[in-house]
């Protein structure tokens, strides 16, 4: 992400983001410093979020900073092709409908934290908890190395490589982790708030900016019809399963990010989470559908660039749209200031998140279940502090682009759906069949992966759910159920 026009007024813009972070955590702090020891109000605000906090919580995490940095360049390289992006968030919002205001009546009635919680209550099986909460580890540790690769991109690229890569990395965790560790979900949703606002803005004058400097969509369709014609034209067969099987993998399993199921649980009412759904329908078309159309604008302003070269497309743009006017000049440092806050917004949701299946799942249930809750929390924070550490280290030498990335870590997480989905309503879902299916689907989404195999251009963690739904519905069924079992089941979803 390039920004050649913005040194040291990026320097300055990322210095006052980061103070806000700060300042937040310790007034969150200050504020509930008498209750900040309980898991119920570090992990989840007490359970008291509104309608506007709620969604911009929602909104940054389902659109992080790679919506904005890396969905541009993809939408470059494919064409119109890429224009599924949109469908992708609103086959979130689908899913979200499907199972969250059940899931929300469970939470508040069983004091639920983590969605590993649910399958803990629900199949009261160790197995099952476990293995849950593993896949939910493994797709929370993706996403936050996807989050630590952009910080380091966009700090690099805003202050025009005054900052490198590695050393903006460090800078924004060091703050992320002392707002989070102070302030908790309170912190994570206030500052999920500020970066929303300014992530809005800058897009639309980016946008703005573009049609007018760049010459806007009939430019760029004139432009590939002469010298990239392909990008015009409707995708094979193959293309669609693809776009298909992604659009499944991508909604249900963004719909059941770990954090995303915690917003769940901390909205203040059923009503004031439907309210913020009822927002959050617009974001697709509002947000991923905006940068889409950027990136088509860009395969007109700057054609021929490689696929290293297209990674830093928003950033060459946002540079050439700051170099006319002083109002855009601004509007773009803040833009990206804004795209950098955002993204660690997210990266403090998915280490909150993280943290809370350690401490409460993991730790507190099966190693030191005597354990006082403020010593769960210290457990989580520190693990917490490894698990960042770690992924530093990777993040140091990213392992591929940022759409890649985004992608990897739906093929397991995906796999937790049909227990924690199907399990909502159907109380003869039996708890040998759901950990079956799990195992089964983890099993052959990865080995698929890791062998590189592909069948019919359906994702890999689509054939592993397909297979998980079978055995957990054909398992189920034919299994002998036990009547004490499903009683206990019934009780649990309330049926």
């Amino acid at each position: 992400m390039e920004l050649a026009f913005s040194g040291w007024s990026g320097i300055l813009i990322l210095v006052m983001y980061g103070l806000i972070m700060l300042g937040v955590g310790v007034f969150t702090y200050l504020r509930n410093r008498h209750i900040h020891q309980s898991l119920d109000e570090y992990y989840l605000g007490g359970r008291g979020l509104g309608v506007m906090v709620l969604f911009f919580t929602f909104f940054a995490t389902q659109y992080s900073g790679n919506t904005v940095v890396g969905y541009p360049p993809s939408a470059y390289r494919q064409g119109y092709e890429y224009l599924v992006s949109v469908p992708f968030f609103i086959t979130i919002i689908m899913a979200y409908l499907l199972f969250a205001p059940r899931l929300y009546r469970l939470g508040k009635k069983y004091k639920l934290i983590t969605p590993a919680q649910w399958f803990e209550k629900r199949y009261k099986s160790k197995a099952v908890t476990i293995l849950a909460a593993l896949l939910m580890l493994y797709g929370l540790g993706n996403y936050l190395l996807e989050q630590l690769v952009a910080i380091g991109q966009g700090v690099s690229g805003l202050t025009g490589g005054t900052i490198p890569y590695q050393v903006g990395v460090i800078f924004f965790v060091i703050i992320m982790v002392i707002y989070g560790w102070l302030g908790g979900m309170r912190s994570v949703a206030y500052t999920d708030t500020m970066q929303g606002i300014a992530l809005l803005f800058g897009v639309f004058m980016l946008l703005i900016g573009s049609i007018v400097y760049f010459g806007g969509l009939p430019t760029s369709a004139d432009y590939m019809q002469a010298y990239s014609p392909e990008k015009l034209g409707v995708p094979d067969g193959p293309a669609v399963v693809n776009w298909f099987s992604l659009l499944v993998l991508i909604g249900i399993g963004a719909a059941v990010y770990p954090h995303a199921i915690q917003r769940i649980f901390s909205a203040k009412s059923e009503r004031t989470l439907k309210r913020s759904f009822s927002r959050m329908a617009w974001m697709p078309f509002l947000t991923a559908g905006v940068v889409f159309v950027i990136g088509i604008i860009g395969i007109n302003a700057y054609p021929g660039l490689t696929e290293s070269e297209s990674e830093q497309l928003v950033g060459m743009m946002a540079s050439a749209v700051a170099s006319q006017n002083v109002i855009f000049y601004w509007a773009m440092v803040l833009l990206f200031g804004g795209v950098i806050a955002a993204i660690v917004s997210t990266a403090d949701s998915v280490l909150l998140t993280f943290s809370s299946i350690i401490s409460n799942d993991l730790y507190g249930s099966y190693i030191n279940p005597e354990a006082p809750e403020k010593k769960k929390l210290l457990v989580g924070k520190l693990v917490g502090l490894v698990a960042v550490g770690i992924l530093i280290l990777v993040a140091w030498f990213p392992p591929g682009t940022l759409y890649q990335i985004f992608v990897l870590k739906f093929e397991l997480l995906v796999q937790v759906a049909p227990g924690l989905i199907i399990g909502l309503y159907w109380n003869r879902l039996h708890s040998k069949a759901v950990f079956a299916g799990m195992l089964a689907g983890t099993i052959i989404a990865s080995s698929m992966t890791l062998f590189g195999l592909s069948f019919f251009g359906v994702a890999n963690g689509l054939w592993g759910l397909l297979v998980n739904v079978g055995i957990c519905v054909i398992g189920s069924l034919v299994m002998s159920v036990s009547v004490v079992e499903e009683k206990e089941a019934k009780q649990v979803i309330g049926m």
